[in-house]
């Protein structure tokens, strides 16, 4: 029987027979694509390209680069490094944890820092394994039964997840021998993985894929002593508390111990925002840090830290004052563009840099100043009569995403300011093979707040997103390595806490736009998290910016 598909590439429909693969059905298009697809979107859906296809469907293919694909190749890339490693040194245990200097941290538990030796054994096996073509084998079992495979090859940690998740099937993959769960599909073979590089990292090393820039290359490595520091100080944490996957923080839930885990992550939050305070102080005290710079990306939580960290100030006789850089955009029509056409806010020369500047050097000399007020309905910079003068002890603290940049306040002396960076690192794991990306933890909270406080749909933020991401790439990672502390914004259980809120949300995308292939993904990682109830969370608590709730007034 035929089947009648559109294919969104080449923007026309094609016949096909009914239960052809993905993969059959490209090998029939290959000098029409002129790529060779990695994964697609059946119906806005990623499949793998081992997906039969039996009734009229809309399917876009997609390459290492765009929609899906880079996700398709980490996942591979990362079943390709345990099956080399299983060869390398037989019975270690790999942690693959999170994203950092654009690569993927990775250890041995119990063991220190490979030798020079064993990576490059370790880099020769994976790019042997590329040469070979080896297929990831899909497989789709009872739970009860995969469970036992994961026993036998000592993964304890995706059994955990099984246990607490509850589902009737699961869905793994094998690759020359060994078995693993990676959550969404993987490329066809180890050949379509063929751009990588291992090099040591701290007690580990770096797993790098391929450079978005330059896809033929492999991605190079960049300076993040700060943000590693911050992230390893956090695992540590977890270790302590007993969660570092989803699978022991499903457990926690399902014996009635959120409520430990929410209060000792938020008494970690305080104490390290009462850590900066003691340091700006003493920076106060000895003649700088007129000037408090809180940066970050969208949805880290900027605003609740700046205000958490005024009460701390307070606590350490600091009399704090608060600017916000939104105050200082130019009037929309004098507004910066993106490729899309769309006012790029996320630019710096989205603000009247020398206004800002002026204003700021006019404060610190005792002068009053009158600060401008920013209408967005109105697209334009107003004044209102709010007129501001430091008096002893006043500290101004000021908050926006381009705190860290240098050309901010380049008319600032240096002694005068103290730059704070606050990202969302999430050092929570699905599993040992698995990590939960920082960058969904904030679109999550983002899909929430902006539903819940601005009336934007899920689809409209979700097609938002890697314009803003762009932004973030360009305007605020560059510079988070300026920052004299770093505060990870990020809390063990918030996911348990969002699940209910951003799944419905998520439900509301329609299956007919682009969009709906994230808001699925997203769903389906919320699947993974045992819900846990809000009104455990403190009305302090960051999370509250969000979800709503909170005793903070923004």
């Amino acid at each position: 029987m035929k089947i009648s598909l559109y294919c969104r590439n080449l923007e026309r429909y094609i016949e096909a027979d009914g239960g052809s693969t993905l993969a059959e059905i490209a090998a029939a298009l290959q000098s029409e694509l002129g790529f060779r697809p990695l994964c697609a979107r059946v119906n806005n859906k990623t499949e793998g390209m081992d997906y039969a296809v039996y009734q009229n469907k809309l399917i876009e293919f997609q390459d290492r680069t765009t929609g899906s694909g880079p996700r398709v190749y980490v996942r591979s890339l990362c079943m390709m490094l345990y099956r080399a490693l299983a060869s390398v040194l037989p019975g270690a245990k790999l942690r693959i944890e999170h994203s950092i200097s654009h690569g993927y941290y990775c250890f041995l538990e119990g063991r220190g820092r490979l030798k020079e030796s064993e990576i490059s054994s370790l880099r020769r096996e994976m790019r042997r394994l590329s040469r070979m073509a080896l297929p990831f084998v899909r497989n789709e079992v009872l739970t009860r039964d995969a469970r036992e495979v994961f026993l036998a090859e000592g993964l304890d940690d995706k059994v955990e997840l099984m246990d607490t998740t509850k589902n009737l099937y699961t869905v793994y993959y094998t690759l020359d021998g060994i078995c693993d769960t990676y959550y969404g599909v993987l490329a066809p073979s180890t050949d379509y993985i063929d751009v990588f590089d291992i090099i040591p990292y701290g007690d580990g090393f770096l797993l790098l894929g391929f450079d978005p820039a330059n896809p033929s290359q492999p991605s190079q490595p960049i300076e993040q002593r700060k943000m590693f520091r911050a992230f390893m100080d956090y695992l540590a944490f977890n270790r302590i508390v007993g969660v570092r996957d989803v699978g022991q923080l499903n457990k926690q839930v399902l014996e009635h111990r959120a409520a430990d885990i929410i209060n000792v992550s938020e008494a970690l939050h305080e104490k390290s925002i009462a850590r900066i305070s003691e340091d700006i102080a003493q920076r106060y005290a000895a003649g700088g840090a007129r000037i408090v710079l809180i940066a970050g990306p969208s949805s880290s939580g900027k605003t609740t830290t700046t205000k958490r960290l005024g009460i701390q100030l307070m606590t350490n006789l600091l009399r704090p004052v608060l600017i916000s850089l939104d105050d200082y955009f130019i009037d929309r029509d004098k507004t910066p563009r993106d490729e899309s056409g769309d006012y790029d806010y996320e630019s710096l020369y989205a603000l009247d840099l020398d206004k800002f500047n002026a204003d700021l050097n006019a404060i610190l000399a005792g002068e009053e100043v009158e600060l401008p007020s920013y209408n967005f309905e109105l697209g334009r910079r107003q004044y209102k009569g709010n007129r501001i003068r430091l008096t002893e002890g006043s500290i101004l603290l000021i908050e926006g995403i381009h705190g860290l940049n240098p050309e901010l306040t380049a008319g600032i002396p240096e002694r005068a300011k103290y730059r704070v960076y606050v990202s969302a690192l999430t050092t929570l794991s699905i599993d040992d093979h698995n990590w939960v990306p920082t960058t969904d933890n904030r679109l999550l909270r983002r899909i929430i707040r902006d539903h819940k406080y601005r009336g934007t749909s899920a689809e409209e933020t979700i097609r938002r997103w890697p314009s803003v991401r762009r932004g973030e790439e360009k305007w605020i990672f560059p510079y988070q390595e300026n920052a004299d502390a770093m505060f990870n914004s990020s809390l063990l259980f918030e996911l348990g806490v969002m699940k209910d809120y951003a799944e419905n949300i998520l439900r509301t995308v329609p299956n007919d736009v682009p969009e709906y292939a994230e808001a699925y993904r997203l769903r389906k990682f919320l699947s993974y998290f045992r819900p846990i109830g809000m009104h455990m969370v403190p009305s302090t608590s960051l999370l509250r910016e969000f979800l709503g709730g909170s005793s903070f007034k923004y």
